[in-house]
């Protein structure tokens, strides 16, 4: 519901804070990366990291103006943003990068590798759901690619929260008691997954590309926890 936030907040690194706290996490560590899609809800702006390195992929920068956010990059080709936006920007300070429309990277993948070369390690996305089915699902498939396999990854898309884990853990997820939680496996088979505080638990499974095993869990509480052996989970919470 619109001017509503959801009832999650982006985790603390090492201890740190998240917005809302009054601390900054720190520039180098988390970077934000607006793009396209339907209007962001105002009330996300809360729930994001202090601090962070802000990077509009093209349209984008329409939702920064929406979350009231100074961006520091704005990386596409920019067709389908209005010149005097980012004009604006440009002279806000903010720095283009500006590609050509025939080019072998979606604007948001541009966003994701700027942000890997900026240092960032945490990036959580905003946007990119709404429009075009073929946008929806390669945005949702980036998020998971090579280009982020040295960062971690969530996703604020729509009413939904997406998150990426690969191998190691658990990792934790913190929601409320009945929200669905569905593992997608991508890039191959995730092995060895198992969670806890869901309703139907994974112990030492292994989720196949294709596989719906993975849909519709559910939390039981406020903190769930998703490990995997080998492989990479796509942790979709489809929202309200």
């Amino acid at each position: 519901m619109p001017g509503t936030a959801p009832d999650y907040a982006w985790p603390p690194v090492d201890g740190e804070a998240v917005a809302g706290k009054g601390l900054d996490t720190g520039a180098a560590r988390h970077a934000v990366v607006l793009t396209g899609g339907e209007p962001a809800d105002p009330a996300l702006a809360r729930l994001l990291p202090v601090g962070a390195y802000v990077i509009a992929a093209d349209s984008g920068l329409d939702q920064a103006a929406i979350l009231g956010l100074d961006v520091d990059l704005a990386v596409g080709d920019f067709d389908s943003l209005a010149p005097a936006a980012l004009e604006a920007a440009m002279a806000a300070g903010c720095r283009v990068e500006r590609h050509p429309a025939a080019k072998d990277h979606t604007d948001l993948e541009l966003g994701l590798r700027a942000a890997l070369e900026h240092g960032c390690r945490r990036v959580v996305v905003v946007g990119g759901h709404g429009g075009r089915l073929d946008h929806l699902l390669a945005n949702a498939l980036v998020l998971a690619g090579a280009t982020t396999a040295g960062m971690e990854v969530e996703a604020l898309m729509g009413p939904g929260r997406l998150r990426v884990i690969r191998a190691g853990g658990p990792h934790s997820l913190h929601g409320r008691a009945g929200q669905l939680v569905t593992l997608l496996a991508l890039g191959g088979a995730a092995l060895g997954v198992r969670t806890t505080g869901l309703r139907y638990p994974l112990a030492d499974e292994d989720l196949q590309p294709g596989s719906t095993r993975g849909v519709s869990n559910e939390m039981l509480a406020t903190d769930a926890s998703v490990r995997v052996r080998h492989g990479t989970l796509l942790v979709v919470r489809p929202g309200p």
